[in-house]
């Protein structure tokens, strides 16, 4: 499955880098920002369930490709805005300086509103798909994104800082800034595979439900248990932010077990599913196991 995991990104990374504008295009220092975020970074785990999803679904993955990458043009903007000195202020992303401290936080900020809009060319022009599957996408993509979703969790999880939160409001805050874009990827390769049953998609909506959540309490876990530089990131920084965590609120084991108990019911759902889901059960695996 490794194998697998690495063509995928291979995939993955060719077309981000066809469909990102050239350095050497006006505006170049707009451009070279944008590629910097997007290349040679990054786990690809939204763009890979969305390709995995797809093709358990009964597609090739090159047919989700234009799909998938909207997922990671998105992701890739959020994590630049939520590094900026008004957010999360951080100076490390995926092992090197942050956006704004490459280069400055204005070319940050259009560096992520440029992603965000390439994204959605991807959706609307991208890819062969039908008129109401690449419609339903693109409102799929949209409410992922936006204020009920995953900048809705931002702004949660903002205004949460220094307080407590109750495990129903953590997992609602967690449920829109991680969750939300995850749960569109699964969504979003399943029409991309032609998928169109109502029961199936609710299905793999609450698979990828479970495993956002679980991704998101694995990311609390290791900012505890793993160290700068395997994450790529400042190790420590929601503690020293002093903000609601799952390892704060359920204790470091607590919060394994919450993880383990997520991973069990995204099983579960994927066992309900009429085809093979190997693929899946090997991505959410390692969601759950996964060391940074």
């Amino acid at each position: 499955m490794h194998e697998y995991f690495l063509q995928c990104q291979s995939q993955i990374n060719l077309h981000l880098s066809m469909c990102l504008p050239g350095a050497d295009q006006t505006p170049s220092r707009l451009h070279e920002a944008m590629r910097y975020c997007v290349i040679d970074g990054g786990k690809r785990i939204r763009p890979l369930l969305t390709l995995a999803t797809a093709e358990v679904c009964g597609a090739e993955t090159t047919r989700a490709l234009p799909a998938a990458c909207a997922l990671e043009l998105i992701h890739a903007y959020s994590l630049i805005h939520d590094d900026l000195p008004a957010m999360d202020d951080d100076d490390l992303r995926r092992g090197k300086p942050t956006c704004h401290k490459a280069y400055d936080e204005a070319t940050a900020i259009l560096a992520g509103d440029a992603l965000q809009a390439l994204a959605f060319e991807q959706l609307a022009s991208g890819g062969d798909y039908d008129d109401a599957a690449r419609i339903q996408m693109i409102r799929e993509l949209s409410k992922a994104s936006g204020s009920l979703g995953m900048v809705g969790g931002q702004a949660i999880d903002l205004a949460a800082v220094g307080k407590s939160l109750t495990l129903s409001e953590l997992e609602q805050m967690h449920n829109g800034k991680t969750g939300a874009l995850i749960e569109a990827s699964v969504v979003i390769g399943a029409l991309a595979g032609g998928e169109t049953r109502q029961d199936v998609l609710a299905t793999l909506r609450h698979f990828a439900k479970t495993i956002g959540l679980a991704f998101q309490v694995q990311d609390d876990i290791l900012d505890i248990t793993s160290d700068t530089q395997t994450l790529g990131k400042p190790q420590g920084s929601d503690i020293e932010r002093n903000k609601p965590t799952y390892p704060a609120l359920l204790g470091l084991e607590g919060a394994q077990s919450k993880a383990d108990q997520l991973y069990q019911e995204s099983m579960k759902a994927l066992s309900q599913l009429p085809f093979n889901t190997d693929k899946l059960n090997a991505i959410a695996a390692y969601i759950v196991k996964r060391q940074h």
